[in-house]
């Protein structure tokens, strides 16, 4: 699947943009799949789905089975802590959580600033920083992550499977997972309704 063929070498990499499936994605695993990208480069590209529920779990189970909280302290979580939803963030290393936030919380050599709004950590310190309402203002949990080989997601793009779109706090962070679908294509302009897979490029 992977061509190797790059980015272009124009440092044309999409780190903190938003990755859209297309009707022509070959994966199934990604039909309707928003996707923000962490990181790019020659070497590959790293991403976690913003619009997949997990199924069946809550941030607050997470921080018991963590051992942040204690199963009687979840009545103590602030309200910020209730807000953040956990997600599938792609079939890569499933049993481990990336969070997602606002760039207004910030861990020496755990934390990684995508873009002026966005940052990815992923140790626990984010966890019992969150549980203690100490922690970012806006945050989602991904439970894996996207990830292409080099060459791989520019030969998907090249096949009509993904259009990148620049990225919005307010639509990455959003509750309504349901309908970030529609909104991210909205967002240029485009009428879900109206697409399909025969889709030209542009």
């Amino acid at each position: 699947m992977s061509r190797g063929d790059g980015a272009g070498g124009s440092g044309s990499y999409l780190d903190g943009q938003l990755l859209v499936a297309m009707p022509g994605m070959a994966d199934n695993r990604f039909a309707r799949s928003v996707i923000y990208l962490c990181a790019h480069s020659e070497e590959g590209a790293m991403g976690i789905v913003v619009n997949r529920p997990a199924r069946k779990v809550t941030f607050s189970d997470l921080l018991v089975q963590l051992d942040v909280i204690k199963a009687e302290e979840t009545i103590q979580l602030p309200a910020t802590a209730g807000a953040v939803q956990v997600l599938k963030g792609g079939p890569v290393e499933t049993g481990r959580g990336f969070v997602l936030h606002s760039n207004d919380f910030f861990i020496d050599n755990s934390t990684l600033p995508i873009d002026s709004r966005v940052s990815l950590t992923a140790t626990i310190d984010i966890l019992r920083a969150i549980a203690r309402g100490a922690g970012p203002d806006r945050a989602l949990l991904a439970l894996g992550y996207s990830g292409w080989s080099a060459g791989q997601l520019e030969a998907e793009m090249q096949d009509n499977g993904w259009l990148n779109i620049p990225a919005d706090p307010s639509l990455i962070f959003d509750e309504a997972l349901g309908s970030k679908y529609e909104r991210a294509l909205r967002m240029v302009g485009i009428d879900p309704a109206r697409l399909s897979s025969d889709l030209g490029h542009a």
